[in-house]
């Protein structure tokens, strides 16, 4: 039988979602919880690979198991799992449902103090010394929903059969001292968020226009778009599914 597990984490304490030798990853901690818990051994797979540093508010994974599960597991997990993951909810789902392959979108959101902040110290981009232009920003946001291919914002020397990606929203709002980026799309390539929103910030403190990011896209070579921005501000908040 499988099931789907719905929980968000607090990146700052983990290399990543993925598991990695000899480094802590949110998927060994959550592996070995429900091996523990069901005393068989049990292998997650989840929607996405969160990096180093980054949080996910939702996200979800499956695994397989010969077990019959109800709702109490998820307040077990919690119970043995750390703080900074959550175990929303478990479900059963048809055993051909894949929590990586079935997604039909995901929405990430990054965020910018623009004041220096110690409470959003592993939450934000503290960049209280730099001014940005949102409205600058907003026009090369538009530019994004012309293009499908993002090698220019792509990890290099990864194993993606296409840099294509589909985005459907991508938006900079302003909320007191905070910026945030609220961007959705049907995948997503490795750094391509963090990719994307130092791009912006060139854009926003003027430092190239907003019309650059035609031939930056167009050139489909990372070293034409921006430095990538740190992890600790990006969040994955929604993964879509066709239940």
């Amino acid at each position: 039988m499988r099931y789907f597990v719905e929980f968000s984490y607090s990146g700052k304490n983990y290399f990543g979602f993925q598991i990695q030798p000899n480094q802590i990853s949110v998927q060994e901690v959550l592996e070995k919880a429900l091996s523990t818990i069901l005393r068989e051994e049990i292998k997650i797979t989840g929607a996405g690979r969160t990096d180093t540093g980054v949080h996910a508010k939702k996200i979800f994974a499956h695994f397989d198991t010969n077990q019959a599960v109800n709702e109490n597991l998820a307040y077990q997990l919690n119970s043995f799992l750390p703080p900074d993951i959550a175990v929303k909810k478990i479900f059963s789902v048809p055993e051909s449902f894949h929590a990586r392959f079935d997604a039909t979108y995901r929405t990430y959101e990054y965020y910018i103090s623009l004041e220096k902040n110690p409470f959003t110290q592993d939450s934000a981009w503290q960049m209280w010394k730099r001014d940005l232009d949102i409205d600058r920003m907003n026009t090369a946001c538009e530019i994004l929903y012309e293009y499908e291919d993002f090698t220019s914002f792509a990890k290099l020397h990864t194993d993606n059969k296409t840099n294509n990606c589909r985005i459907t929203k991508a938006i900079w709002e302003q909320a007191g001292t905070e910026l945030k980026f609220n961007i959705t799309a049907d995948r997503f390539l490795r750094n391509m968020v963090r990719a994307i929103v130092g791009t912006m910030v060139e854009i926003g403190s003027g430092k190239i226009e907003p019309a650059a990011l035609h031939g930056i896209i167009a050139d489909k070579n990372r070293n034409s778009a921006g430095t990538s921005a740190p992890p600790q501000g990006l969040f994955l908040v929604d993964v879509g599914y066709n239940f």
